[in-house]
């Protein structure tokens, strides 16, 4: 018989191996349960990610979609307010609203129209002109006439962080900024370059441009305003040639219309000498005969004034065809005096950028002189020219004349970022606006302003002269210095 083992409480040894085989059992099974909670929570909370990664992307796409469907953004709508709003006009005899940005028409529109709706592809476009001129006005009559479908407008901004807001806010585009797994994840979204967050959201809209390419085969348009707000320097290049290889790619593929707008040469000059597809659209001032018509027939509709030829040609003899003076004009109770009002302005800045200080210019002001004096004589020649051609249109000259009067390749851009000259797409410099040249005779013509000119320029001589005496004595104490300690050691 097998022989029975107990402890000494009395327990069998069998009945307590059994105890531990159920007590591993049990804690197995609670680890195989633990285990199959946690891999489920994890396959649960990995599925749940993964629908939300989809949800989130797709909510992107649907985000951006929206931006480019019927109606305006608050940028857009708040473009159209300022553009489109009702003036009441002051003549007693009609008391009635007019608008101001419908009287004259532009034969630009047109091309414009075409670019908007989507029926001109294949190119991208740089609008080009003076401020004032009427660009932004007619790129907003045309998204009227689409009622906003497909377009999308911002302003450009010399901060990139700024850029990469607006243009954000004009794709409903939050950079991925609001996703819940960027709290999860090692590196911030905003911790980045916004030239990347630009390159990002540009990827999103290149695919919103597909969906609707496949709809109804027109292409997106994306209006980018102030270009010439951008910085000339490492910054502002590298976002302009990033803006420019995805117009020229969506313009090969007639997916996106994209459209600049810049007051300044420099920036259509940079987009020239990279492009292909690029088509430059100047917006010069309106030409003599359909102005005084739109004029005399605004003065006519809204005032009940029947103005004559001769007060109409010399109202555009002082300020010329840039729109935003004639609109000034045409609302003004008195059209002379508010002409004369705004050649005076022209005037006072053109003094208050460029003047020049004569013979007892400080020696700490030879940098800015230099700059004022390169416009001053600038203007005398444009003047001068300008007697030669008999008055007839605003004088011109060559971009590379206008740097060999002023003996100075880089100032003209900055009097073109001044308004002071404006340099056009043909390269061709002129004033910046008929009461600008005006405000050039009548400053050359005074008198005495020749020897005054003559005075600051022999000052500034005298200042060189002064530098250069400083450098020689300087480098002559140097030399003899070390000639004595050579002479010294030897």
């Amino acid at each position: 018989m097998p022989r029975l083992e107990y402890r000494h409480d009395g327990v069998l040894k069998s009945d307590q191996n059994g105890e531990n085989q159920r007590s591993w059992g049990e804690a197995g099974s609670k680890i195989l349960e633990g285990a199959s909670t946690a891999f489920g929570s994890i396959v649960v909370l990995g599925l749940a990610g993964y629908l939300y990664h989809r949800y989130y992307k797709s909510l992107v796409l649907r985000k951006m979609e929206n931006a480019f469907a019927v109606g305006y953004s608050s940028l857009e709508q708040a473009a159209l307010n300022r553009h489109n709003t009702s003036y009441a006009a002051t003549s007693k005899v009609l008391k009635r609203k007019f608008e101001t940005d419908e009287w004259i028409t532009r034969d630009e529109q047109v091309l414009i129209d075409g670019i908007v709706n989507g029926t001109v592809q294949g190119k991208y476009y740089v609008l080009t002109g003076e401020k004032g001129t009427g660009k932004t006005s007619m790129l907003l009559r045309a998204m009227k006439k689409v009622q906003g479908a497909g377009v999308v407008m911002l302003e450009a901004h010399g901060n990139l962080e700024v850029f990469r807001l607006r243009l954000g806010k004009a794709l409903d585009y939050e950079f991925h900024e609001d996703y819940v797994g960027s709290l999860f994840s090692f590196k911030d979204p905003r911790d980045t370059t916004p030239l990347l967050d630009i390159e990002r959201a540009f990827n999103k809209m290149e695919m919103i441009a597909l969906r609707r390419r496949k709809e109804n085969g027109r292409p997106l348009v994306l209006i980018v305003n102030g270009l010439d707000l951008l910085h000339d320097d490492e910054d502002g290049r590298d976002l302009l040639e990033l803006m420019q290889q995805r117009a020229e790619l969506w313009a090969a593929s007639h997916l996106v219309n994209v459209v600049f707008g810049s007051n300044d040469y420099w920036a259509t000059e940079r987009l020239i000498g990279k492009a292909t597809r690029l088509q430059v659209v100047p917006v010069r001032d309106i030409a003599r005969e359909p102005a005084v018509a739109a004029l005399k027939n605004f003065r006519l509709r809204n005032f009940g004034e029947d103005v004559s030829l001769e007060v109409l040609n010399h109202v555009y003899d002082k300020i010329g065809g840039r729109l935003t003076f004639l609109s000034n004009v045409a609302k003004s109770s008195d059209m002379l005096k508010a002409c004369d009002f705004i050649c005076e302005r022209e005037r006072y800045w053109l003094l208050s950028q460029c003047w020049i200080l004569g013979a007892n210019m400080d020696n700490d002001a030879e940098n800015q002189q230099k700059y004022c004096v390169a416009a001053m004589v600038l203007a005398k020649t444009l003047v001068e020219r300008g007697k030669k051609d008999g008055g007839a249109g605003i004088p011109q000259l060559p971009l590379h004349e206008a740097r060999q009067i002023m003996t100075r390749a880089d100032f003209i851009k900055d009097h073109d970022h001044a308004n002071i000259f404006t340099i056009d797409s043909d390269t061709m410099v002129q004033a910046d606006s008929v009461a600008m040249q005006n405000a050039f005779r009548d400053l050359c013509n005074q008198e005495g302003f020749e020897e005054h000119l003559q005075a600051t320029l022999q000052r500034l001589n005298e200042i060189e002269s002064l530098q250069r005496t400083k450098e020689l004595t300087l480098k002559g104490f140097i030399e003899q210095g070390w000639n004595s300690r050579r002479n010294g050691h030897e």
